[in-house]
């Protein structure tokens, strides 16, 4: 096949491979969480994807693998999420308590519900020993986290030596709480108290 051919072909091919991938992806995600890591085969998900064993291997090899880019990808739809609440939340100039408090309620109402996160946290919650992401490869919501309560430190909005601890803490008494009270199958009203109470706590220690 001449190149020219081949370059013409490409992006047919490569629609093909993304929508083999995406499928793959998503009949392991299935697998993991309706059987467990451990009897989750790469056969039943080649199965569940409608494509050979072969193509599974070919697009990530082993198993481990497979778990990996299945907990990437969610991974990184809820740091989407989050990102987009520090950024539109906690945006610079914006009055301290309505941000913290809105950020707060947003993750309750909107990321918490998702189906990202209720997969995320099948996922990190099946039985050991699963594959796990390296601390440093992802981007992590806490350390995005803190590198917005650094910026309120510097802009004379909170007293904290740590932002770290400082963003540890807020989430804590706010978010730390709130999913205990989910899990609790608490109603929204005494959520959403939980984190006004948080956010008011919060402020009484660092400002």
């Amino acid at each position: 096949m001449s190149r020219a051919i081949a370059e013409v072909q490409t992006p047919g091919r490569r629609r093909r491979s993304e929508g083999k991938r995406a499928a793959i992806l998503d009949a392991a995600e299935a697998l993991f969480i309706a059987e467990g890591y451990e009897r989750a085969s790469v056969d039943a998900i080649a199965a569940l994807a409608q494509v050979s064993k072969r193509t599974v291997y070919d697009h990530f090899g082993e198993k481990e693998t497979i778990f990996l880019r299945v907990l990437e990808r969610v991974n990184d739809a809820l740091v989407s999420t989050v990102r987009a609440a520090i950024d539109e939340e906690l945006a610079p100039g914006r009055e301290l308590r309505v941000a913290l408090t809105a950020f707060g309620r947003r993750l309750v109402t909107q990321a918490f519900p998702s189906c990202d996160y209720v997969t995320f946290r099948r996922l990190t919650s099946l039985q050991r020993p699963i594959p796990r992401l390296a601390e440093a490869a992802r981007d992590r919501p806490d350390r995005m986290l803190a590198e917005r309560f650094a910026v309120l430190v510097a802009e004379g909005e909170i007293r904290a030596v740590d932002p770290g601890l400082a963003a540890r803490h807020f989430t804590a008494l706010t978010i730390g709480l709130t999913l205990d009270a989910i899990e609790d199958r608490r109603e929204e009203p005494e959520i959403l108290a939980i984190i006004d109470d948080g956010v008011e706590a919060f402020l009484r220690a660092y400002r």
